[in-house]
């Protein structure tokens, strides 16, 4: 693949990645107060306790009717539902059921990477089992995850590395918080405006991930050359390809005085929906 033909399969991941704010979307439909044809919430339903329960019964309802696709993905997870992340939850939701009502969603990504005595840097890398739910047999971060309810940020760095590769938390607590990425696209179940927790950890040369888990079949160190070559093709997990970009971007393997579309992978990574 060419460089040209690199950086065009990097734009187009980034417009696929924040085609809500495309020509055509459903975004001039999607509606913030109650009006007609959208959904509202019962003043009775005045704590965070009664809409979670109320919202539930009825998702649970939705859900036995086979009424919406991605219901059939239930997590038995709950996500905050907030219009800011640092706000107190308006109520907690099911995990699979957010996109039917557009909730911003967050999750850790932990680009995992060793460091040779010579310099060379490589990326741990993982290939999603077979039976995930979502995009089965992609290749993913080392570790990541949903941010669910009732756990910090940093909790859910710790949980996901010892969960998914083994890691132990006395490694995993030296993830450094580096940056956020967001986005905001659509697909048949809805909309999904995404923002993720971007973590660094560099690990040990020596060290071998292990599938804990078993979201995982198997794990890679690859030169960073050969991962920026494989974010551009379909065999990445989309998320987690842009969450890469931005390594690349932070760790100067990607010039802008040779990058013609560095600004509009700068622009395409961030993009939260307001």
């Amino acid at each position: 693949m060419s460089h040209s033909q690199w950086s065009q399969k990097i734009v187009q991941l980034l417009r696929r990645m924040n085609n809500f704010y495309s020509p055509g979307s459903c975004r001039a439909a999607c509606l913030r107060p109650p009006q007609g044809g959208a959904v509202s919430l019962r003043p009775s339903l005045d704590s965070p306790e009664r809409r979670t329960e109320a919202v539930d019964a009825v998702l649970r309802t939705l859900r036995q009717e086979g009424t919406f696709s991605c219901l059939k993905g239930w997590r038995d997870e709950k996500y905050s539902v907030m219009s800011q992340f640092s706000e107190a939850p308006l109520m907690l939701m099911e995990r699979s059921a957010t996109s039917l009502f557009g909730v911003k969603r967050s999750g850790v990504h932990i680009n995992g990477y060793t460091v040779s005595d010579g310099g060379e840097v490589s990326m741990w890398l993982a290939r999603r089992s077979p039976t995930k739910q979502t995009y089965p047999g992609l290749l993913d971060h080392v570790a990541a995850g949903g941010l669910a309810a009732g756990l910090d940020i940093k909790q859910t760095v710790v949980k996901e590395c010892e969960e998914e590769a083994c890691i132990p938390a006395a490694i995993a607590e030296k993830a450094r918080p580096v940056n956020t990425v967001s986005y905001t696209y659509e697909d048949e179940d809805g909309v999904y405006p995404e923002s993720q927790f971007v973590f660094d950890l560099e690990l040990p040369v020596g060290f071998k991930p292990k599938v804990g888990d078993g979201e995982v079949q198997e794990f890679y160190l690859l030169p960073m050359e050969k991962v920026k070559e494989l974010i551009a093709t379909d065999d990445f997990k989309p998320n987690c390809a842009m969450v890469v970009l931005d390594f690349l971007i932070r760790h100067s393997f990607i010039d802008p005085d040779t990058e013609t579309c560095y600004l509009e992978f700068g622009a395409g990574l961030h993009r939260t929906l307001e």
